[in-house]
Formats: structure tokens, C-alpha cells, sequence
């Protein structure tokens, strides 16, 4: 019977056996550019950051309705639609800076 590992996403692993583990570490010890990590060095080990860095400035997520012509208009061009609707408020707030205040 296969020795098995379940993950918390629910996909199953199947961990080597001891031959197994036994030549890969035999491959491990032959390849000078690899080693094992002593316990040491594996307490040490952090995880990786993953994903794009915080941005300065994050876009606000916020609940809008808009006109049903609106969204199909801008729907219309394609990706990055959202995108757009945010420059064109920001078009109009700098050609209508009196109304803001």
C-alpha cells in the first residue's frame, strides 16, 4: 500500500517509498550542486513572497450602479473596461475641478 499525504486544497500525494527515498537521496549525494539540509538550515528557511509587491497608492474596491448604456458601452471595448471607466472620472474631475471643490 502507498504511503499518501492529503493536502488542505484536498489533492492527494503519494509520498516515495523507502527505496525510493533511498535513491533519490543516493542522486542527491551524487550531484555536487545539490545537498540536504541539515535541521538547522531548514529552521532557517522562510517562506517566499509571492505576487506583485503593495502597491503606494491601492485601488479602492467599491460597490457603483451605472446605467445599463454605460456599462455596455465600456463592456464593448474589451478588457480592461473598469480600467477605463476610472480614467474617464478621472478625466472629468480634472476638467471639472470647480464642481469638487
Amino acid at each position: 500500500m502507498q504511503n499518501t499525504l492529503k493536502t488542505r486544497s484536498g489533492k492527494t500525494l503519494i509520498l516515495p517509498s523507502e527505496q525510493e527515498n533511498s535513491i533519490i537521496n543516493a542522486g542527491i549525494s551524487l550531484d555536487s550542486d545539490t545537498f540536504e539540509l541539515s535541521p538547522e538550515q531548514f529552521q532557517q528557511l522562510r517562506p517566499a513572497k509571492m505576487g506583485r509587491p503593495p502597491l503606494e497608492n491601492p485601488k479602492e474596491r467599491i460597490t457603483i450602479r451605472l446605467s445599463p448604456d454605460v456599462v455596455k458601452a465600456f463592456r464593448s471595448t474589451g478588457n480592461g473596461w473598469q480600467t477605463r471607466i476610472d480614467a474617464a472620472l478621472k478625466d472629468w474631475i480634472q476638467q471639472h475641478p470647480d464642481i469638487l471643490g
